[in-house]
């Protein structure tokens, strides 16, 4: 029997509504790590109910015990009746590690899944690992192959960030000029360039020249090129997508995130 897709999705509390219908596991976008530490949710937010916590640490002052942070966790999910956590963590801070090796453990003992960022993998290793999709350079199979070889085959889990940055050339650092989805199409349209796809990377590309001579870059996602990165993903039996809706849901269709149509009833 194939393996079933898991779709978290991460969404804030007024579009939960969006989500009416569709096969996926919110994973709700109200929750952040504040001083002492302690667990905060979004004010004005009503309580969500089902679905996995993300927690956001980008105000965390670094400073406090995590044993008592951890305890609240736990406490906020049973009353939530929450399956698991998403671990928002965009540096790596001891205090950070701590939290992320003790929430490992108090999950697995519960049978809930928590999710962490690849700099996270080894602190908290029963964990579902996230990989980023978006890619500048080399190879997103190799990419992932790499991950399951550190962290194990079953825990990797796919991030899928749709990307559009403009890359002056050379360009050492991998590191481009973030646009917009605005931005990319004036550009697009008044560039009207040929378009290509890479294989490796799984992503649109175009180039062009300024008229002082400088090459550009530019790589982007749409809806077929995500659909593509999870379809690479599954080739390689990995089957969890973290998904934000607020990036992704003029692809849902692309990747067959599809509403369940309701039962007919039959007139009498």
């Amino acid at each position: 029997m194939a393996n079933q897709d898991t779709f978290l999705i991460p969404i804030l509390p007024r579009q939960l509504g969006q989500l009416q219908g569709f096969r996926v596991l919110p994973a709700h976008l109200a929750y952040r790590i504040g001083r002492g530490p302690h667990l905060f949710r979004s004010e004005g937010s009503v309580p969500p109910q089902g679905g996995v916590m993300v927690l956001d640490a980008s105000g965390f002052d670094g400073f406090g015990s995590g044993g008592g942070f951890c305890q609240e966790v736990v406490r906020e999910c049973l009353s939530r009746n929450f399956s698991g956590a998403v671990l928002d963590f965009d540096v790596r801070l001891p205090p950070l590690e701590g939290i992320a090796a003790q929430l490992d453990e108090s999950f697995a003992r519960r049978g809930w899944n928590l999710y962490v960022p690849e700099s996270y993998g080894r602190c908290a290793p029963r964990a579902m690992v996230m990989i980023s999709s978006a890619l500048s350079g080399g190879s997103l199979t190799l990419r992932l192959e790499e991950a399951q070889e550190r962290f194990g085959r079953d825990r990797i889990a796919l991030a899928l960030e749709p990307a559009a940055e403009d890359f002056f050339l050379p360009s050492p650092s991998g590191s481009g000029t973030p646009l917009s989805r605005e931005a990319l199409s004036r550009l697009m349209e008044r560039l009207q360039p040929s378009v290509f796809f890479s294989n490796e990377l799984c992503a649109r590309y175009f180039t062009y020249t300024n008229p002082d001579g400088g090459a550009h870059f530019v790589l982007f996602d749409d809806g077929e090129t995500l659909a593509r990165k999870v379809d690479t993903a599954r080739r390689l039996d990995i089957h969890t997508f973290l998904a934000p809706w607020e990036q992704i849901k003029e692809y849902a269709q692309s990747l067959g995130l599809s509403r369940t149509q309701p039962a007919a009833h039959r007139l009498r």
